[in-house]
């Protein structure tokens, strides 16, 4: 397999016209320094900055790999293949200022990390050519490397501080000089799948998923993992327990158990890893272990469905040692008539008395939160209305004591109360923020002007909360911590169109009053921690705004409008519409305005925002709503997307800033169908760009995206959004791009090269871009540069 996938990017590699790039101009937009990631360190004393790398060479990506149950593995070291990974590591006290940068080996990258709960002791997997390593960092030493130690990605990884914050547990490889196993010169034999009673569920790429034999063995082997708990001041580790194909291990919150989660054979040819049978065990820290729960294969997953049997298995966080987790009642089937859909289970980690039900759910349970004194929060999903149930009770009285809090519309953003916050104790345990009846919420503030995150307390049971924090209107702001124990200071990160992102410790003292519902103003203030650069300047003249109106039915809608640099006021442009059709159930949250015009504008990958330095408008973020039943809404998903495109296209040319006569569209995954089904279906625009689309729904039977129908159930529907069936329709031109390697299974290469065939073939238009290693998206500077130039070549001669 690993030799089919090499010589596959390679013949495509060798086919085209050679690797194209954008305008300098572009190219040094593109190519700016990132900004690093900025997040708070446990505890609140200090932040933590990680740079991302940055368009790695194409030939990271062109290492082979082994595609193995839907994982992709690099076989040089066992990272996750294409994982690009972080450099340049930094603190800064928030107290001082001060700035420790955190050295790695050149060419190291940092994968993953986790601090402990006191924020004093950080832990790395870190990729080198020949394995991933784990580093360890105190007090803001010089992250030092483990000895003999190999962290173990393939599914997933863990490192989990224990209890005592110095204590680390990890799923590694140990150097053991053993290597995977052949591969044989002749396969073992033919591949073979056989089916009888299957129900209806998510069909793969078949390519990511084990076929053979060899490909088994190759799976056993490299999700072999054993457990060690290193001692992260000494650096000296101990093994424990039984070692094979481990997912997690997980402390209990008194410190004397792990959950370890171990993948059953025998493999699946039919489904992913996370879908394996698993058997959840509870070991002593020697490593001794007993069976707590099971969970079956789960190849026939209903449409939108969940796995029956235990899932998301997890530490009650506000007990010492006991288990919990959801099982579904409807046997994991949405589209079953049922009362009830999940049950929260709990059992103590003696295993003394078997598991018992904790609470009964109406719906599917998304998550579980807990509290201190027994509080916990269960957040349910109803996806007959596509509505957000919030309940709490009392674990130690569980159902008798469970109450409805809040409910809403999943699209709702005007009303979201926000999502609560959780941090970490003493001991590790991941608790709800809660002043004794009060819990702190904090969420994106959406408004008809705009994103405005906020942080609110919010009384248990109330229906109205008392704000703490709102962005300032002019700006883009958002909570990120508390500066250590003190509630009223706030580390918040901060920016305009002007300013680059950076953190502040802002000093609140609550709302002084309130000229107006939900618009507190409040004393606050601000001393700077961290200041980013702009290293694009340039892009400070784009203007930017937010603009609201309707659709021919009277939908309200919005789309973000930038005009490029130094345009000048009623002078139409040359657009680009760039959007992702979304799914809702009624008018109101439709049309309801997402993101903020107060953001500073950095230009990455190959965005279609790089057309403004080419002299384009662009409709940023455009509505594209298909409302309706949820079970039949694709029904009229065309007539829809040229509804919500016509609105759009009117609008930018009312307020003087679109040449109707020159327009085009942009789109990626969904978005890339919502190109070919507007051109083949409508003739607003010139030309059109779609990159990494699905254009035959057909060949994907059991559902996609949202729709909850098979094939078979609406034949009429899936043959509308299969814009492969309207090819001669295609008329105006249209560039296909796609990533060779795409794993995502909706969208797989063959997708664009049968539109790519059906509209040359009927006599369209068309360009097809197929990039050697790349994924959904793209990453490798070769890639996107090509891409960059491929789309702008393309717009300047059929749009421009």
């Amino acid at each position: 397999m690993l030799r089919l996938l090499l010589a596959l990017c390679t013949a495509l590699a060798a086919g085209g016209d050679g690797w194209k790039r954008p305008p300098p101009p572009i190219e040094r937009v593109l190519l700016a320094a990132p900004p690093p990631i900025v997040t708070a360190v446990p505890g609140g004393d200090d932040l933590f900055l990680a740079t991302p790398v940055q368009y790695p060479p194409l030939s990271d990506l062109a290492v082979p790999y082994m595609a193995l149950a839907g994982r992709r593995i690099d076989p040089r070291n066992g990272a996750p293949w294409g994982a690009s990974g972080y450099v340049g590591l930094a603190t800064i006290d928030v107290q001082s200022g001060r700035r420790t940068d955190l050295a790695l080996p050149e060419g190291a990258r940092v994968l993953d990390w986790t601090f402990s709960a006191d924020g004093r002791r950080l832990a790395l997997a870190v990729r080198h050519d020949d394995a991933v390593r784990l580093y360890v960092s105190e007090d803001g030493s010089r992250p030092a490397r483990i000895a003999d130690l190999r962290v173990n990605l393939v599914l997933g990884g863990a490192l989990r501080f224990m209890p005592d914050q110095r204590t680390l547990a990890v799923l590694a490889r140990l150097e053991d000089g053993s290597n995977p196993p052949p591969e044989p010169a002749v396969p073992f034999g033919p591949f073979v799948s056989e089916a009888s009673g299957a129900s209806a569920a998510s069909t793969y790429e078949a390519r990511d998923l084990l076929r053979t034999s060899f490909d088994d063995q190759l799976f056993s082997w490299w999700a072999n993992s054993r457990v060690v708990l290193v001692d992260t001041h000494s650096g000296k580790f101990r093994t424990i327990g039984q070692a094979g194909p481990l997912t997690d291990v997980r402390p209990s919150p008194d410190g004397k158990w792990l959950l370890v989660e171990r993948l059953q054979g025998p493999w699946s040819h039919r489904t992913t890893w996370d879908q394996f049978a698993t058997r959840f065990e509870l070991w002593d820290l020697l490593g001794n272990p007993r069976e707590a729960a099971r969970r079956p294969m789960a190849e026939n997953v209903p449409i939108h469905g969940v796995p029956e049997g235990p899932r998301d298995v997890h530490w009650q966080q506000n007990a010492d040692a006991t288990l919990a987790w959801t099982e579904a009642l409807d046997g994991g089937d949405p589209a079953r008539d049922a009362e009830h859909r999940d049950r929260l289970m709990v059992r103590s980690a003696d295993l003394a008395e078997p598991a018992r039900e904790l609470f009964r759910a109406a719906h599917r349970i998304q998550s579980v939160s807990y509290g201190a004194t027994g509080l916990v929060l269960v957040e349910q999903y109803e996806r007959e209305r596509r509505w957000r149930h919030v309940w709490t009770m009392d674990a130690r009285f569980g159902s008798a004591s469970a109450k409805p809090w809040f409910d809403l519309s999943v699209n709702d953003e005007y009303a979201d109360p926000g999502r609560p916050l959780r941090e970490r104790t003493a001991d590790g345990r991941y608790l709800l923020v809660q002043d004794k009846d009060v819990l702190w919420f904090t969420g994106d503030g959406a408004s008809p002007k705009g994103d405005r995150p906020f942080l609110d307390r919010r009384a248990i049971g109330a229906s109205s909360a008392t704000r703490v924090f709102r962005s300032a209107p002019d700006r883009y702001e958002r909570f990120i911590g508390f500066a250590g124990d003190d509630r009223d200071r706030l580390l918040v990160r901060t920016e305009s169109e002007t300013s680059p992102p950076g953190v502040v410790v802002a000093t609140v003292k609550g709302a002084v009053r309130t000229p107006a519902p939900g618009e507190p103003v409040l004393e606050r203030t601000d001393e700077r921690l961290y200041a980013g650069a702009d290293p694009t300047p340039e892009l400070r003249r784009i203007e930017q705004r937010i603009v609201t109106y309707q659709r021919e039915d009277g939908v309200p809608l919005s789309f973000h409008l930038y005009l490029p640099p130094d345009h000048e006021p009623g002078k139409p442009l040359p657009t680009v519409v760039y959007a992702y059709p979304r799914e809702f159930s009624d008018p109101a949250t439709a049309g309801q305005v997402q993101g903020s015009d107060h953001t500073f504008l950095r230009l990455r990958g190959p965005s279609h925002l790089f057309y403004l330095l080419d002299g384009y408008a662009v409709l940023d973020q455009t509505a594209m709503p298909v409302l309706g039943d949820p079970d039949t809404a694709y029904d009229t998903f065309v007539d829809q997307l040229v509804m919500d495109a016509r609105a759009a296209i009117a609008k930018a040319v009312e307020i003087g800033v679109t040449d109707p006569r020159h327009v085009g569209v942009i789109g990626h995954s969904h978005g890339g169908l919502m190109v070919a089904t507007l051109l083949a279906h409508s003739d607003l625009f010139e030309a059109g760009v779609a990159r990494s689309g699905a254009y035959n729904h057909t060949i994907r039977p059991f559902g996609y995206q949202n729709e909850r129908r098979t094939l078979w159930e609406a034949q009429a529907s899936y043959l509308a959004m299969s814009p492969v069936m309207f090819a001669p329709q295609l008329e105006e031109p249209i560039l296909i791009v796609h990533g060779a390697a795409d794993q995502n299974p909706g969208t797989i290469p063959f997708q664009s090269e049968r539109l790519y065939d059906a509209v040359r073939g009927t006599g369209g238009t068309a360009r097809l871009v197929m990039l050697p290693y790349e994924g959904h998206g793209y990453v490798a500077r070769e890639s996107v540069e090509h891409v960059l130039a491929e789309q702008l070549e393309w717009f300047d001669q059929y749009v421009k």
